[in-house]
């Protein structure tokens, strides 16, 4: 069952200026600085002179312009918008022994997606994000949300060469998973989300996400906020089996569809707080402020304000900077709004 525990309040800012609180954040990704993907590019060009040290300090330096290109759009949690990561599965694979890669393969039309495949039974050895996690927390003023991909979709989005089926290679993932976030906690972090868009397109495996999430929260402190972010798919194919998740916040996309799944989670009964897509990461038209107060209001029919998180639909990686910038502001400017109305009783 969702986690019973009231560990938002933390992330409230000292400033704010409302009596209710709708927490903002972002999913995760967002547009890299075009001369960081031009590093990137160039890293193995000896005649760039782009050598470890230089592509390091690019990276420190994208993660400090983006953490506080978050804070200048008055987010309450930041996200350094993934500036080391290329591919959610490829980054994770890459530092947990038992994977290989054995070569890109076609996923759809001309795109190439680089499968690991899963050889021998993984294990973890050093963490994967802590480093990352402890530069953005020194760079912030304010919290530091840790996106961490899902163990289902590092298993599903893998060749399993090395266990008898999927649960299995899953669990022993989210056991690697577990100890990721423990060394998180350990370095500082309250807030993690564990995204799993491969139950989007597999939802009934919903136990075999279940069944993880129990293991990666076990001894993980109720003071840390556990999300879990799914991708577009049938909300109904998961819920109410969501409702027994052990998460704090369950965050979903539902705007680029224009709230069509809304009445799926109005049963009265959603158990874990509701953290909603209310800008669409797939359309460069940046929301008015007021089209984003309308969008808010759908997750007040599922939940009250005091359990209501908004963010974009999903990650902004593919989007044009400023425009992802604007519906930042844009999203925050609009909360702060719906929290005052509350406040005046007008909502």
């Amino acid at each position: 069952m969702a986690r019973d525990v009231d560990n938002r309040e933390q992330f409230r800012p000292a400033e704010h200026p409302n009596d209710h609180f709708i927490l903002t954040t972002v999913v995760g990704s967002y547009p890299k600085p075009t001369w960081l993907n031009r590093i990137r590019d160039h890293q193995d060009d000896a005649s760039y002179g782009v050598d470890a040290a230089a592509l390091s300090e690019a990276y420190d330096d994208a993660a400090r312009l983006i953490t506080e290109e978050h804070q200048h759009c008055g987010l309450d949690t930041v996200v350094d918008g993934e500036m080391r990561r290329e591919e959610m599965v490829e980054y994770f694979a890459e530092r947990i022994r038992g994977y290989e890669f054995n070569g890109p393969v076609k996923v759809w039309g001309h795109n190439y997606f680089d499968k690991p495949s899963v050889t021998e039974p993984v294990q973890y050895d050093e963490p994967w994000l802590v480093d990352e996690f402890r530069f953005t927390d020194a760079v912030a003023d304010r919290p530091v949300k840790v996106p961490i991909t899902g163990p289902y979709t590092l298993a599903s989005w893998s060749f399993n060469e090395a266990y008898d089926d999927i649960t299995a290679l899953t669990y022993d993932l989210a056991d690697l998973v577990n100890e990721e976030v423990a060394a998180l906690v350990d370095a500082g972090a309250r807030y993690v989300q564990i995204d799993e868009p491969a139950l989007a397109t597999t939802p009934d495996d919903h136990a075999i996400v279940g069944g993880a999430l129990e293991r990666i929260v076990d001894g993980i402190p109720d003071a840390v906020r556990v999300g879990l972010h799914v991708c577009y798919g049938d909300y109904s194919r998961i819920y109410p089996e969501i409702n027994d998740y052990p998460i704090d916040e369950f965050d979903v996309e539902l705007c680029n569809d224009g709230y069509e799944q809304i009445g799926v989670f109005d049963d009265g009964a959603f158990a874990p707080d509701l953290a909603l897509g209310v800008v669409d990461v797939h359309d460069t038209t940046v929301e008015s402020v007021d089209q984003i107060i309308e969008n808010i209001t759908q997750g007040l029919r599922i939940v009250g304000p005091e359990r209501l998180t908004v963010s974009p639909d999903c990650g902004l990686k593919l989007l044009p900077r400023e425009v992802a910038r604007e519906k930042m502001q844009n999203m925050v400017t609009a909360a702060r709004a719906v929290e005052a109305r509350l406040d005046r009783g007008e909502l």
